[in-house]
C-alpha cells in the first residue's frame, strides 16, 4: 500500500495568514475561501479538473489589493505538492493538455523536474476580472512554481472572452499535473530521471 500523497501547510506574513490542505489521489473536491470570489472559482477548476481534493483558507490584507493573497496563496499550494509528492519516486513527471473553454484555447506543460520556471504567454484584454486584477494570474502561478520546483508553460493560444482564456488555462493546468503527479506504472519507486534525484 502506498503511502497518503498529502499535506498541509500554514503560511503566516504580516499580509496574510493562509492553510492549505492537498490530496493529490483524491476526487476533485474544493473548500476554497479567499476573499477573493474570481480566484476562488479558479482554484475549484483546478481541484475539480485535476482530481486533486483542495482546502483553502486565506485571510489577507485585501484593503490594500489582492496581489499578498495570490502569490501566497500560490507560494503554499506549491509547498503542498512538493510535500506531497515527497520524493518524486514513481510519478509520469511530465503532463500537458490542450483545453477548449468555448471560443478559447488554452495549452498547458508541466515538468515536476525540482526546478521552478514560469513561461507565460497569456494576453489579456481587461485589467480586471470579477473584481481580481488580470495581472495576478501570473503572480500565482509564478509563486506555484517557485514553491512546487515544476517547470509550467501555460500559454492562451486565442480567445475573444478573457474569463474563458484564464478558466482554460487553470482548466489545462489541472489536467496537465493530473497526468503528470500520475503514478507511471512502469516505473514504480523509481525516480524519473537519470541523475536518480529531483
Amino acid at each position: 500500500m502506498t503511502a497518503p500523497r498529502t499535506a498541509t501547510v500554514h503560511r503566516a506574513t504580516k499580509e496574510t495568514d493562509i492553510t492549505v490542505t492537498l490530496d493529490l489521489d483524491g476526487q476533485g473536491r474544493a473548500e476554497v475561501a479567499t476573499g477573493i470570489g474570481f480566484f476562488d472559482h479558479m482554484l475549484e477548476q483546478l481541484a475539480r479538473h485535476g482530481l486533486m481534493n483542495l482546502t483553502v483558507q486565506a485571510k489577507g490584507d485585501l484593503h490594500i489589493d489582492g496581489h499578498h493573497t495570490v502569490e501566497d496563496t500560490g507560494l503554499a499550494l506549491g509547498q503542498a505538492l512538493r510535500e506531497a509528492l515527497g520524493e518524486r519516486r514513481g510519478i509520469t513527471r511530465y503532463g500537458w493538455a490542450l483545453v477548449p473553454m468555448d471560443e478559447a484555447l488554452a495549452r498547458v506543460a508541466v515538468d515536476l523536474s525540482g526546478r521552478p520556471g514560469l513561461t507565460w504567454d497569456v494576453p489579456l484584454a481587461r485589467e480586471r476580472l470579477g473584481g481580481m486584477d488580470t495581472e495576478l494570474f501570473r503572480e500565482f502561478f509564478g509563486g506555484f512554481v517557485q514553491a512546487g520546483g515544476l517547470s509550467l508553460h501555460a500559454a492562451s493560444l486565442y480567445g475573444t472572452n478573457d474569463h474563458h482564456r484564464v478558466e482554460g488555462v487553470f482548466k489545462a493546468a489541472a489536467r496537465a499535473l493530473r497526468a503528470a503527479v500520475a503514478p507511471d506504472p512502469r516505473a514504480a519507486g523509481a525516480v524519473p530521471s537519470t541523475k536518480g534525484v529531483l
